[in-house]
């Protein structure tokens, strides 16, 4: 039987689905707060993988490659809102948004007030304390997977650690002290 290059194509895509979705899932959910948009923008991820896989020049991993598409996917999305459609949404929502259900996210109980102070943060901070310290990504892949520069990413993780823990403080959860 002969490999036909569209199917080695589609091999090596749900490959990349099986090892990456849940952490690309993990931090869209982070980015949009709503479940179901989250797994939606994760399916657009991999649709545009595979549309683009012939562009994947394998310069970065398929992991920081597949988060870069992932943000992009994110931002279009976002860009897409209409602002008075997204403050009614949010004015008229009943959804809880102070917790997320156990199902949406595995994790620990004690995780959960540190993603919970990470979704308070400015954007800029989430997505650098996310993709550096919850996904373990390098300055440059961060880099890449953001769109910035080097020195972008280290500026912003400077003052995103000092932001999450005042606002960790804020909430209740960690207690400053005093010296």
């Amino acid at each position: 039987m002969v490999r036909t290059l569209e199917n080695t194509k589609k091999e090596e895509i749900e490959r990349w689905y099986d090892e990456h979705s849940d952490a690309l899932l993990k931090f869209i959910l982070m980015l949009v707060k709503d479940y179901q948009q989250a797994e939606d923008l994760t399916h657009e991820t991999f649709v545009k993988a595979y549309l683009s896989y012939d562009l994947f020049q394998q310069n970065a991993s398929e992991k920081t490659w597949l988060f870069r598409i992932a943000h992009n996917v994110t931002i279009d999305y976002f860009r897409k809102q209409k602002p008075t459609s997204l403050l009614k949404d949010f004015l008229l929502s009943k959804k809880d948004h102070a917790r997320l259900p156990q199902e949406m996210i595995e994790l620990k109980e004690t995780s959960l007030e540190l993603y919970q102070a990470l979704g308070k943060l400015k954007d800029s901070h989430r997505k650098v304390i996310l993709l550096r310290k919850v996904q373990g990504f390098s300055v440059k892949d961060t880099a890449t997977i953001l769109g910035w520069s080097e020195s972008k990413v280290k500026s912003a993780q400077f003052r995103a650690i000092p932001a999450l823990r005042k606002q960790l403080v804020k909430d209740g959860y960690v207690y400053e002290e005093t010296v």
